[in-house]
């Protein structure tokens, strides 16, 4: 069985999304709010075609959201606020 979903909210993580999340490609849900993750969002994120639910706030991510996410045609749900 595929993994669909990753929740990670609420912990002490730190450190970078890494771009091989794109390859996750079953993904429908990716929650990693309320933590201490730093970098940009990578733009492989877009790879996931089904992702419905993306909440990473209330972390330190810097830059701008890669244009890919406002392709993802499956997202119903964006949560990006409380970042740097």
């Amino acid at each position: 069985a595929q993994m669909t979903m990753l929740r990670f909210d609420d912990n002490m993580f730190s450190g970078t999304i890494s771009s091989e999340i794109g390859s996750m490609e079953e993904l429908q849900g990716f929650l990693l709010a309320n933590n201490n993750v730093t970098g940009t969002i990578p733009s492989e994120i877009g790879r996931l075609k089904k992702l419905t639910k993306l909440n990473l706030r209330n972390n330190n991510f810097r830059g701008s959201i890669p244009t890919e996410i406002g392709l993802m045609s499956s997202l119903t749900t964006i949560d990006l606020r409380g970042n740097a």
